[in-house]
This record gives structure tokens, sequence and C-alpha cells, in this order.
């Protein structure tokens, strides 16, 4: 175990970095998405009881897993038992996976940003997506703002955890908030002028009949990909967590940033949507950011303005995430292979720059390699999140039950005091959450073929033999 490993200086920084880790873009267009698509209000009370009861349980077990060892995920898993390290090194393949993709996405919003602030953001706001898709199939200009996303956050972890990260966290992350109320307002009134508030009801009110299981597997789903679970990020954070600090309190701040950014996020996006009578757009990904809301922004007084406060918004929950993201991919190296954190920072960059080309190019000149059927960056996204992460925190529940035993972490979280929630922890990880992430697991890969028209052109092939 490394004895000088750095660390936050208490509780706040620990808190905002983790929670600036959790708020990403996962909240600002993936939960309003899904929260329009499946039942509004219903999805959101479905989330809400899963992340104060399943959420709570997977990330105070990885905190604790890190701050025990003080090692990040490699290392905690094989500190605890040899054998079972290659659960760490699963876990170290996803943010080494998601970090590329995340930043050209993070690309797409400086340009969008650029667009804004310079005045021009009508021209994003075409209808039919051609600004959009002609931007991420052009080849120059997409790994530009690439590139420039992806060193903004190699500069911010090269000045490491304490002046790097937890000082980065702590001026971004207020603003973030301040920004979200400040535009879920402004999105709020729109629809309430507009339409009476129609958007407002649809997503506030529940409405039972649209209940599904299918409810419950998506916000379980949007669960990983909002709190940074099941990705070694939680335990790398936690291995920088002092041992005075309550393991449990800070979880339970971290879900009300989480969630809280979340739930204004469908504030700022569905009413505004459905005040402009383009709610076929909500049930898209990048089609809701970069096509649907600039065609909001347009029709909105001062639209150039809050576009360019909300794309500002996005680029610090993507530049949040990434830090997180970059960080863990560092300390790993820097734990396994025992170089200088510099070193590790140059791999990182340079790794990424060319493991994200793919995902650059995968919508123009490489457009015509599809991986099961997909584009680059979502085959990248489907393996990371519907696949290798659920099966990560399965592993980690069994790994906690039946090798190390939940006192284990129990134990940990009791070092900062009282485990108030230590019955519901220890019923959750030993029963309920496995079974629910092999159910995660499969309808995640069977939607994921589906959607991607993998499934289907098989079944007709076969029956065309």
């Amino acid at each position: 175990m490394e004895k000088n490993r750095s660390s936050f200086t208490g509780k706040l920084g620990f808190v905002l970095a983790a929670a600036g880790s959790a708020v990403g873009l996962g909240n600002i267009w993936r939960f309003p998405y899904l929260a329009a698509e499946y039942g509004g209000g219903m999805f959101l009370l479905v989330y809400l009881i899963l992340a104060v009861t399943f959420g709570f349980t997977l990330m105070t077990a990885e905190i604790a897993l890190g701050r025990k060892t003080g090692l990040s995920a490699i290392g905690a898993f094989r500190a605890l038992d040899k054998k079972y390290s290659f659960i760490g090194y699963l876990a170290a393949i996803v943010p080494i996976i998601i970090l590329p993709y995340y930043s050209v996405i993070g690309g797409w919003v400086l340009k969008y940003l650029a667009m804004f602030v310079s005045g021009n953001g009508i021209k994003t706001a075409d209808g039919e997506g051609v600004f959009f898709t002609g931007f991420v199939g052009l080849v120059g200009e997409p790994i530009l703002w690439f590139g420039i996303f992806i060193l903004a956050t190699t500069l911010i972890v090269l000045f490491g955890v304490e002046k790097g990260i937890e000082k980065a966290s702590k001026v971004m992350m207020p603003i973030l908030v301040v920004l979200t109320i400040g535009v879920a307002i402004y999105s709020i009134v729109i629809d309430i002028a507009e339409d009476g508030g129609a958007g407002l009801a649809y997503y506030l009110i529940p409405d039972f009949g649209k209940f599904s299981p299918m409810t419950v597997v998506a916000a379980l789903g949007q669960l990983f990909y909002s709190m940074s679970l099941a990705m070694g990020i939680m335990i790398t954070y936690g291995s920088y967590m002092k041992k005075d600090v309550s393991i449990e309190k800070s979880v339970h701040q971290i879900e009300i940033f989480d969630t809280g950014i979340a739930f204004l996020a469908g504030l700022m996006i569905i009413p505004a949507v459905v005040a402009s009578a383009d709610t076929a757009s909500v049930g898209k990904g990048p089609g809701l950011m970069f096509i649907a809301l600039p065609k909001v922004f347009e029709s909105m007084p001062a639209g150039d303005i809050i576009g360019a406060v909300f794309f500002i918004l996005v680029l610090f929950a993507a530049l949040t995430s990434a830090i997180s993201l970059a960080e863990t991919i560092i300390s790993i190296l820097c734990d396994k292979l025992h170089i200088k954190r510099l070193y590790s920072i140059l791999i990182v960059f340079v790794g990424c720059i060319l493991l994200g080309l793919p995902s650059t190019l995968g919508f123009g000149v490489w457009g015509h390699i599809m991986p099961l059927g997909m584009d680059f960056l979502t085959f990248f996204d489907f393996i990371s999140n519907s696949v290798i992460m659920p099966i990560v925190a399965l592993l980690t529940c069994l790994f906690i039950t039946f090798v190390i035993k939940t006192k284990t972490i129990e134990d940990e979280v009791e070092l900062g005091g009282k485990f108030g929630s230590k019955t519901m922890f220890r019923v959750i990880i030993k029963y309920i959450a496995p079974v629910f992430l092999v159910i995660i697991l499969v309808s995640s890969v069977i939607n994921g073929l589906i959607d991607a028209g993998y499934i289907t052109g098989k079944l007709a092939e076969f029956f065309a033999i």
C-alpha cells in the first residue's frame, strides 16, 4: 500500500469531487429522455426509491473497499483476496472504454457552446439535425474539439487530487447547480405560459397506469450510468478519503447532489420540449441535446444566451465526470506499474486520443464499420454500460457476501460513526442486488442488440438459410 497517497482535504472536498463524478451527461440528457419514455413522474418516483436503497448500498460498498485498502480497483480486490483481483481488472476496463468516447461527446458540447457564445446558435436549430450530422461527419473539426476537451481534462488532473480535482470540483459544482436551477425555472415559466404546465405535470405527477417492469429496469440502468457505479471510480475516490470522514453521510450527500441535478435536468428539458410541441425528440440521446434543444432555444426570447448558459453547465457536468474517469485510470496505472503520476497522465492522454478516434470518425469516414450493427460510439457505450458494468457490480456483491463478508464493509463504514443503514445494506447486497443485476444484464444486452438490429438481422439470416 502506498504510504504517501494523496487525499482530499476533508469531507466537503470528497463529496464535491465524488458528486462531480456522478453528475455528468447521464444526468443532463439520459435521465430526461428515460423519464419521458417511461412515464414521467412514475419513472422519477421509481428512480428516487432505487437511489436511496440500491444506489446507496453499491456506492457505500465501493467507497469502503477503496478506503479500507487505500488502493484503486485492481489493488483493492487483490489486497483483500488475490484470487479475485480479476474483478478489479474488469472494473478498470470500464473507464478505459468510456473516457475516449465520453470526451468525443464533450468535444461536441464545446462546439455547440462556441456556436451559442458567438451568437450563431440559430444555425444549429435546423430541426432535421442537418447541422449536427454534418458536423459529426467531418474529420478535422470534431477531432479538434475532442482534443481540446481531453486536454482540459488532463490539465486539471495534472495538478493532483487536492489542487486539481478538489479545487475544480469546488468551483464547478456550485456553478453547475446555480445554472441548472436558473435554466429549470426559465423552462417551467415557458411551459406554464405556453402549455398550461402540461410538461411540468407529466414530469412531476406519477401515473401508476404507466408503471411496468421496464420502468424499474430503465431506472436501475440509469442509476449505474449516473452514479458512477461499477467502474472503479468510487473505489479510487474512496482510497483518497480520510478515515474520520463518515462514509454513510457522504454517500447520502452525493446522492442528493446527483439525483438533484438529474431532477433539475428533467425540469430544464421536459417542460421546455413539451411547450415547443416537439415531444418526439425527447426520447433521443444525442438528438435531444444537439437537435431538439437548439430548436427550443431558438423559440425562446434571448435564446442564444439561454443556449450558451445551458451548454456551459453541460460542459461542467461533462468535465467533472471526465476528470473522475481519467483519475481512476491514472490511479490504477500508478498502483499497478509503480510509475510517477506524470507518466501515468501522459499515457492516459495519448491513449485517450488514440482510442477516441474510432468514435470521432465513426459518423463519417469510418461510418461503414458497424460492430454488432452499431457505430463505434454506441458500441463502446453498449459494451461498457450494458455488459461490463452489471457484471462488475454483480461480482462485487458476491465478493462482499461470500469472500470478505459484509462485516468487513460495515466495520470500515463505522470508523466514521454509526452505520444507521446497516441492516438495509446487508439485505440489499446479499439478496436483492444480485437478482436485480442479473435482470439488468440480460435485459440491457437483449434490448441493445434489438435496437441495433443485430438480433433481428441474425434471425433474418437464419430463416433465409
